[in-house]
């Protein structure tokens, strides 16, 4: 299986995790290489850990140096190689009709990391972001996915339009969120495989990936709030996925 390096994570350096769930799960993926850990005593002794990694016991006041003020380290610190991309053919091959989210210049890492939190719950292919556009992997991103960034398939593709196009090509039935669209989600699914295509909060999809995609479907949200969360909003298209007759 074809991969490559995600250039944007590796161009900020090694990414450091923290958090038992998403340090726990960097430790159980065969396909992630970590560096090296900084832990609590009690927190290390948790843990069933490689005797190649290399650990450093540390008070909680000196992990706390290691991460983001106030972030929730829970007494672990990982260093880690970034994951390898997967390629979006990878994504469109394979039996069955599990979606594959979209995401069109969705920035925030706490946003990408429920969206694949979400992803991993209702089994998704995968998420497809714009390399440009799309937030390198981080301490954030991780805890936000709570583990689902060590087992959702994330391509990363210069083109977004064009990602689009080869979706088309495998028989993808691409479905924009869009507030002022006509019909409301479920009423657009139809049985083919879906590409859910969101946009970024405030900004919403763009003209140029709106004409990429098959229909554009609105979620059926009451009038006393202008438009949901776009982790909220994937959630939810992804239930609406999963539960159709």
């Amino acid at each position: 299986m074809k991969k490559r390096h995600r250039p944007s994570a590796a161009a900020s350096g090694r990414p450091r995790l923290w958090g038992r769930h998403a340090v726990t799960a960097a430790l159980a993926n065969p396909e992630r290489r970590a560096v090296k850990l900084w832990a609590t005593r009690d927190a290390a002794a948790r843990l069933d850990l490689p005797s190649s990694l290399p650990v450093t016991l540390a008070d909680v006041a000196d992990l706390g140096r290691l991460v983001p003020a106030d972030a929730p380290h829970q007494g672990l610190v990982l260093e880690v190689d970034p994951l390898e991309d997967v390629f979006l053919d990878e994504l469109l091959t394979g039996e069955g009709d599990r979606p594959i989210l979209v995401l069109d210049q969705v920035t925030d890492p706490h946003n990408v990391g429920a969206i694949l939190r979400s992803a991993a719950a209702f089994d998704a292919r995968g998420i497809v972001t714009q390399d440009r556009h799309s937030p390198p992997e981080s301490g954030a991103l991780a805890r936000a996915a709570s583990g689902a960034l060590e087992v959702v398939p994330w391509a990363r593709v210069v083109n977004l339009a064009r990602a689009l196009d080869e979706m088309a090509e495998a028989s993808f039935w691409r479905i924009g969120l869009a507030g002022e669209a006509e019909r409301t989600l479920a009423e657009t699914l139809g049985s083919a495989k879906i590409a859910l295509v969101l946009g970024a909060e405030g900004e919403g999809l763009r003209h140029n990936t709106a004409q990429h995609c098959d229909e554009l479907a609105r979620l059926p949200i009451s009038g006393r709030v202008e438009s949901l969360n776009v982790s909220n909003a994937a959630a939810i298209a992804l239930y609406a996925v999963a539960t159709r007759s």
